[in-house]
């Protein structure tokens, strides 16, 4: 063979090598690159969120559609299977019609501010009452809460309201108890449960009637609660409180709501859940929570 011939194909060897080694570096590059580490790392993330919730007890059931912001309370609808939310402090003040996957049914505006919107209560009759009763810096001396049948939008009764033993707006930093996000309605009376932004161990609850007109929120009792409560309800048999603070759910037990109110609490940690906002009794064994994420899931008691 002549020499030619020999460098020839010991050309063609190294080109086929140089080939070879260039696509297996390009593989790894690619398999390497940014974006695959990117969906490496949600894939992950997602992973360890579900082996999390799933530890606590919780199933998740679905995901709010981007049109509902911040979702901030929960009530019954007016057909089975569905809730009404609404968003936090400043957006429209409209209230979400959704299922339990977080498909959005239908919205209706009310004709009233949402200031500082925090929680939703309802009565099991068609009428909800609406609490704009954020109040972060407890300065606000506008409180309401909005009484309204979602299929009369445009007929709202509303309740004016101050804390009986509020004396200074605000008071100081180490007295201020008067932020209410979480609310439920029994027997004719609204029941508001605070949220302590000066110790964070004390949840106060106040009383009014479920009449519209101008109020004084009468203090009933001060709870104990290694947290910040953003949601309460009672279940329908009148014998499990449920409250929700900021991924932690608190459940009382008596005979009845007076009764809960003086037991000690089981504490649940919600940890990964999301900002839990929202909690709502589907009967007396099972609650929906919503997180301020959209997140929605189920909890047996």
């Amino acid at each position: 063979m002549s020499r030619i011939s020999l460098l020839a194909l010991g050309l063609i060897a190294l080109l086929g090598s140089g080939c070879s080694q260039a696509q297996s570096d390009t593989a790894e590059q690619l398999n390497d690159s940014p974006k695959s580490e990117k969906k490496k790392g949600k894939k992950d993330k997602k992973d360890g969120k579900e082996d999390k919730v799933m530890a606590t007890g919780l199933q998740p059931v679905g995901e709010l559609q981007g049109s509902v912001p911040e979702s901030s309370g929960l009530a019954h609808g007016n057909r089975p299977g569905t809730f009404y939310t609404h968003g936090d402090a400043g957006t429209t003040p409209v209230l979400y019609l959704i299922n339990e996957k977080g498909e959005l049914l239908g919205q209706r505006e009310l004709p009233v501010p949402n200031v500082d919107w925090e929680s939703l209560a309802d009565d099991g009759k068609g009428t909800i009452y609406v609490a704009d009763a954020g109040n972060n810096n407890n300065s606000r001396q506008d409180l309401a809460i909005y009484r309204v049948n979602p299929d009369q939008p445009n007929k709202v009764g509303k309740i004016s309201f101050r804390y009986a033993d509020q004396k200074a707006f605000p008071p100081a930093k180490e007295e201020r108890n008067f932020d209410c996000e979480a609310s439920l309605w029994h027997a004719g009376k609204l029941y508001l449960f605070t949220k302590d932004r000066a110790q964070r161990s004390t949840s106060k609850v106040y009383t009014l009637t479920d009449q519209p007109g101008t109020q004084t929120a009468q203090l009933l009792t001060m709870l104990p609660i290694a947290g910040e409560v953003t949601g309460a309800d009672l279940s329908p048999d009148g014998r499990h409180l449920a409250l929700v603070g900021q991924q932690a759910l608190y459940l009382y037990d008596g005979n009845d709501l007076e009764s809960a109110l003086k037991a000690t609490p089981k504490t649940v940690s919600l940890k990964g859940a999301g900002q839990t906002e929202g909690i709502l009794f589907l009967d007396n064994g099972t609650l929906l929570i919503s997180t301020e994420q959209g997140s929605l899931y189920r909890y047996q008691l």
